[in-house]
């Protein structure tokens, strides 16, 4: 299922005195399948294009296309719920939404406000579980009794159970230490390899981008001022800096390698690809003695 935006603007509060835009003539492609990473400054417009994505809010002009749904400014609201199961997005600090009396019920939510049965909701709040790393015996208790790490994941399995065929992750790892943070990242690219899901990824952590993702959006002030592969996106240095956007250590610590003599094909950008470099130049070199 491709998202598509087409020439979208969108303004907060439009027409009174505290009218904001926030997306300026939009265009953009998010492929089913792919793993996007969208990245930009706080203002960019990250947000407001997320709340796009499952029609939480509207274009104020223009046109976004989810699968076979084309919603444009006048589209009605009621016909947008289907949507929202399609396209799940997990939140900043998800686990502030849970509120029910144990997991199962939290993860059950979702399934059931969408028709789903008891005995289904329950069934696939066990399945989530598990597929975010959790054991079965959490299932009665108390999310308010897990850790930080714990009820996130039990946070995204809520998303998850409703099986959705993009998943939106907004700064998914703030807040958690390097390990929790490797863990959930490696969760998310299983899903995306094993199930085939789209994942759009909102970032700060250019390494995350560089190591996960497949394709990268550049915003700032409301537009797309870049947009490309990872190695299309941060070969140019210096027009990251000028954008004062964060650069993969990989390829900082070859930037600094260049500057005494070292030579790159192309900028490595993770840290397997930095070190195949070395590799090769160290044999080149002895070969050449």
């Amino acid at each position: 299922m491709d998202i598509r935006f087409e020439q979208v603007d969108f303004t907060y509060q439009p027409n009174t005195p505290f009218e904001q835009r926030a997306l300026f003539d939009l265009n953009l492609t998010i492929e089913n399948g792919s793993y996007t990473a969208i990245v930009g400054h706080t203002g960019s417009g990250k947000s407001t294009l997320l709340q796009h994505l499952n029609a939480l809010v509207k274009p104020t002009k223009g046109t976004v296309t989810i699968g076979d749904r084309v919603i444009v400014p006048e589209t009605n609201n009621k016909n947008l719920k289907p949507i929202r199961k399609k396209v799940g997005i997990v939140f900043q600090f998800p686990e502030a939404q849970l509120f029910e009396e144990t997991v199962a019920k939290d993860i059950a939510f979702g399934p059931k406000n969408f028709g789903v049965s008891g005995e289904d909701a329950a069934r696939l709040a066990a399945e989530m579980l598990e597929l975010v790393g959790l054991e079965a015996s959490y299932l009665e208790r108390s999310p308010f009794e897990l850790s930080g790490g714990q009820m996130r994941r039990v946070a995204i399995a809520g998303v998850l159970a409703m099986e959705p065929e993009v998943l939106v992750l907004d700064e998914p790892t703030a807040g958690l230490d390097p390990q929790g943070r490797k863990e959930m990242m490696a969760m998310f690219q299983r899903l995306h390899e094993e199930r085939g899901m789209t994942i759009v990824l909102v970032t700060h952590l250019m390494d995350d981008v560089a190591n996960y993702a497949d394709h990268v959006i550049v915003l700032e002030q409301g537009q797309v001022v870049k947009a490309g592969t990872p190695q299309e996106v941060f070969q140019d240095i210096n027009w990251l800096k000028g954008k004062q956007l964060g650069v993969p250590t990989a390829a900082t610590f070859a930037e600094q390698l260049l500057a005494k003599g070292f030579s790159f094909e192309e900028l490595p950008l993770t840290a397997e690809a930095l070190a195949e470099d070395l590799l090769k130049g160290l044999k080149k070199a002895g070969e050449d003695l």
